[in-house]
């Protein structure tokens, strides 16, 4: 009889109920989960899952277990559909709430950068780019200080009297003057022409890689043959396209487990038996996966099973479930496996194909 751990804490009371009526009908089976596992053709993986409220079983896994376990299906799947609904409304809140999580995330990390931002508008704002000045009154005791007043000049309203360059100094293209080099306003134009200029390299870049892609994807004549795609390997020399829940196929599946690569159930076949003291002992194989497996049921702890196909092997050992199976050996045909038991009382016998 499997220990069953305790279901989480948080699953849904109508889920937790499902979850106990799928330990009661396995109980009352007998069947271990490998068993229930290689009837169902769901994996002992996928069952473990399911019956520990970890995930709940599909629909055709609870119609699968009634047939195996004999108690009507309507019954199952009735609580089934409840235990449904439950699992859906759970998912909505958790990711409702996950939502609700990013957005504060998000809205912290806006917060700080406009926190960031706001000494540099600050240092701006105290800049005084408006133009604007007090004027002294009379006495001179303006707002700044006692220095001379700042009074805007318009430009183009009154004429400038031309002035000597002084050394290193550079003209002033819209007073008609000049201005010493390497002033503010130049450093802005500068700025500005770096970045008209590194903005402009930078589209045509992307122009060029824009190109090549597409003379790379429509191909050419024999001068631009270094440019055409590689051709795409051979599909018949590419790997098998496997059905849904198998996992591996070929040498890919020695010394895997064979229900958690999906390779039994309904993809399995017993291909040779024998009889082994009270023990029986089968080759299981799977075309789908091209690879074999030995199972060993009614047996006693302690008794060994093996695989063996050419070079190959793998071993397996009986314990509370009265029965074992080993991991798979890729095979080619089902005759190339040979499965062989030793049992704790010292019998053997090995399996001959059917």
């Amino acid at each position: 009889m499997p220990r069953w751990k305790a279901l989480p804490e948080e699953l849904n009371p109508q889920v937790r109920e499902f979850a106990v009526q799928l330990r009661s009908l396995v109980d009352r089976s007998g069947l271990s989960l490998a068993a229930v596992a290689d009837r169902t053709g769901y994996s002992k993986t996928s069952w473990e899952r399911y019956l520990h409220g970890r995930l709940l079983a599909p629909k055709g896994a609870v119609v699968a277990l009634a047939e195996v376990t004999g108690v009507q299906q309507h019954q199952l799947t009735t609580m089934w559909e409840l235990a449904e609904r439950a699992w859906s409304r759970s998912e909505m809140r958790h990711d409702m709430t996950m939502e609700a999580i990013r957005i504060s995330q998000a809205r912290a990390a806006l917060g700080e950068a406009g926190v960031a931002a706001s000494p540099v508008a600050g240092r701006h704002a105290a800049g005084g780019g408006t133009g604007v000045t007090t004027a002294a009154g009379p006495g001179g005791g303006g707002l700044d200080g006692g220095r001379p007043p700042s009074v805007p000049v318009q430009r183009g309203t009154v004429p400038r009297i031309p002035r000597q360059p002084q050394p290193g100094a550079v003209p002033d293209s819209v007073g008609g003057g000049h201005r010493p080099a390497g002033g503010p306003g130049e450093r802005r134009e500068g700025g500005g022409r770096r970045l008209t200029l590194f903005l402009a390299g930078l589209v045509a870049a992307l122009l060029l890689m824009a190109g090549a892609v597409l003379l790379t994807d429509l191909g050419g004549d024999d001068n631009t043959g270094a440019l055409t795609a590689t051709p795409s390997a051979d599909p018949a020399t590419s790997a098998p396209r496997l059905p849904a829940g198998v996992e591996c196929s070929g040498a890919d599946c020695t010394g895997r487990d064979p229900e958690a690569m999906g390779c039994g159930g309904q993809f399995a076949d017993t291909v040779a038996r024998e009889t082994v003291g009270g023990g029986l002992v089968e080759v299981r194989y799977s075309e789908t996966c091209g690879a074999a497996w030995a199972r060993i049921t009614r047996a006693s702890s302690g008794d060994t099973v093996k695989i063996t196909a050419g070079p190959s092997e793998q071993d397996g050992t009986v314990d509370g479930d009265a029965e074992a199976y080993t991991p798979m050996v890729a095979v080619k045909e089902a005759s190339d496996a040979k499965a062989c038991a030793t049992l704790a009382s010292g019998t053997t016998g090995c399996t001959t194909p059917e």
